[in-house]
């Protein structure tokens, strides 16, 4: 079926984003974190790393590399291993909670 469709009247009935939009590069691993405000959308730009989001059965990993993208669902922990650097695009829903937890499913 041909639709036409009107960009600027289907983005205008989208709520607005509480968050910020983040371009960097990083190398190493980083803290657990969450967003209870919404998913989170993450673009590998350059580089390579394993973002571990963490589950009710356990840790699930997944290997991206440039040109990938990635939704981190609203409230999961999640957290990035990249020991060559990475250089990411995000949009993240704040606030944003951080822990150093080993597992982070402890923290309440």
């Amino acid at each position: 079926m041909i639709k036409a469709v009107d960009v600027r009247a289907e983005l205008a009935a989208l709520p607005v984003l509480r968050g910020r939009v983040f371009a960097g590069r990083f190398a190493g691993e980083t803290a657990w974190e969450r967003h209870a405000t919404g998913d989170e959308l993450v673009q590998i730009l350059d580089g390579a790393a394993t973002l571990t989001v963490m589950t009710g059965a356990g840790p699930r990993s997944f290997a991206l590399s440039a040109g990938m993208l990635i939704v981190v669902p609203q409230g999961q922990w999640h957290r990035f291993e990249a020991p060559d650097g990475v250089t990411v695009l995000s949009a993240t829903p704040q606030p944003t909670e951080h822990t150093s937890a080993p597992d982070p499913r402890a923290v309440p």
